[in-house]
């Protein structure tokens, strides 16, 4: 499944990504993770720092579903998708400069490079959107609901 560029501009400008795997108990496991990039049309990845949890749950079961949501428009994407992991070594330093390049000194802190293919891609959305809201009320009411927040 081709990541459109919608899908790819809301990755970069949101790269938090709520990652879900399978622990080998059978239990759902929900983890963000903040260091996800676009690799190409069909994959995207993050940089594993501390996620004991998610890589033991990716190396029982190497499939994940990430949700990236745009807390504004309250509009999103969830990726789902065969995971590989990449540790330190040739492929790694290959493409652990795109992480550099974006994060700066936090790549340092990457263990491992997790990526996932993109099989499925979904859009998600908020329930007022099917009763004809419009983006740009979304936008005002999350902003008046953030500043109420965070004054």
């Amino acid at each position: 499944m081709v990541l459109n560029d919608a899908a790819k501009s809301l990755i970069a400008r949101f790269p938090l990504g709520f990652v879900a795997t399978v622990t080998p108990e059978g239990w759902p496991a929900v983890s963000p993770k903040g260091t996800f990039l676009v690799l190409d049309d069909d994959t995207i990845g993050f940089g594993e720092i501390r996620s004991p949890g998610t890589m033991r749950n990716l190396a029982h079961l190497a499939q994940a579903e990430v949700n990236f949501v745009d807390q504004w428009t309250r509009k999103g994407i969830r990726v789902r998708g065969a995971t590989r992991v990449i540790l330190p070594g040739a492929e790694f330093d290959a493409l652990i400069g795109k992480w550099r390049a974006v994060w700066g000194d936090l790549a340092g802190r990457i263990n491992a490079l997790v990526l996932v293919h993109a099989e499925t891609v979904k859009p998600i959305t908020t329930p007022p959107y099917d009763d004809g809201v419009s983006e740009a009320e979304m936008i005002a009411l999350y902003k008046q609901k953030f500043s109420e927040i965070y004054p």
